[in-house]
């Protein structure tokens, strides 16, 4: 780790999360830049540049707060509404693994309000999963504000304990994000939001640009946001692309259609296909498959793990 001091953007920063802390102040921080990643999602579908902004913003969001979390499963944000853009989905896990995908009735208006582009009855969605058949936590509030970092802002502010604030940004190339958060003291008590030391931080960081965001390596922005603060910025994780969907859990999926729905596919169909929605890997069972999956006994797929 090293204290954060200007320097000019490079490769070396791309799809990187790092940690820093403001010290002596009870604030610490997380930064993201999505470059390959962020492509990887977009490769998979094509977006509009609103829809494909808003997921990039959600990308780096779900990488932010998941990296403030110790777990080994992972972190799953979900907008949905009943506007022109009805749903965003991302998730990042412990390991630096994200996905992302977002659907569409029609395009939406390029300059619209977050209630005209996903919808006055929109909600913010939280969804730890642990990974291990644990209990999922889940919280849900209102969608609120006039950017995506306003409506996660409302979600924190009613949902967290610790104070947390997010900025993003996204664009056709990149996705990028920081996040603050007040730490609790000695006695376990978190940072409050009236106190000096997070009014400051929180703003200091509003002074940062979208353009900025995209840009600027983390010791860059850092040092321009924080210039008279002592800021310990830590060595960067990497963060990648990377779906878990696999023939196992789509045989699992089937399996709990039950038996009548997977015969009336297979009957209609001839063979059930899958796409993920999130990489659009193709799994196909013929008949054959499609049939013992039917059988009680049935505890692996048949047929090679591999998608088609």
């Amino acid at each position: 780790m090293s204290d954060a001091g200007m320097g000019a953007a490079s490769a070396r920063e791309a799809d990187t999360l790092h940690r820093f802390m403001l010290e002596n102040t009870g604030v610490r921080g997380e930064w993201v830049h999505l470059d390959r990643a962020w492509q990887a999602v977009l490769e998979r579908h094509p977006y509009p540049p609103v829809v494909r902004d808003l997921l990039g913003q959600a990308c780096a969001a779900v990488t932010l707060v998941a990296a403030t979390l110790k777990f080994k499963g992972s972190l799953i944000l979900q907008v949905t509404g009943s506007g022109p853009l009805h749903m965003l989905v991302a998730q990042a896990d412990g390991q630096g693994h994200l996905r992302g995908v977002a659907r569409y009735h029609e395009t939406p208006p390029e300059d619209g309000t977050l209630d005209a582009i996903l919808g006055a009855d929109a909600r913010v969605m939280m969804t730890l999963d642990p990974g291990d058949g644990g209990e999922r936590y889940q919280g849900v509030v209102e969608l609120r504000g006039q950017t995506l970092s306003d409506a996660l802002d409302g979600y924190f502010e009613q949902s967290e304990q610790l104070p947390t604030r997010v900025w993003l940004a996204a664009d056709g190339q990149r996705a990028a994000g920081m996040l603050l958060q007040g730490l609790p003291d000695d006695s376990g008590q978190p940072l409050s939001r009236e106190s000096e030391d997070w009014n400051r931080a929180t703003t200091l960081a509003a002074t940062t640009t979208a353009a900025e965001l995209l840009q600027l390596d983390a010791g860059s922005l850092l040092g321009r946001l924080f210039a008279e603060e002592r800021v310990r910025l830590f060595d960067g994780s990497t963060v990648e692309f990377h779906c878990h969907c696999s023939r196992e859990r789509v045989a699992t999926t089937l399996q709990s259609l039950g038996v009548d729905e997977i015969r009336s596919i297979l009957a209609e169909q001839g063979r059930i296909e899958v796409t993920c929605e999130f990489c659009n890997a193709q799994y196909v069972f013929d008949a054959v498959d499609a049939e013992a999956l039917c059988r009680p006994d049935s505890a692996q797929p048949p047929g090679p793990d591999t998608s088609q």
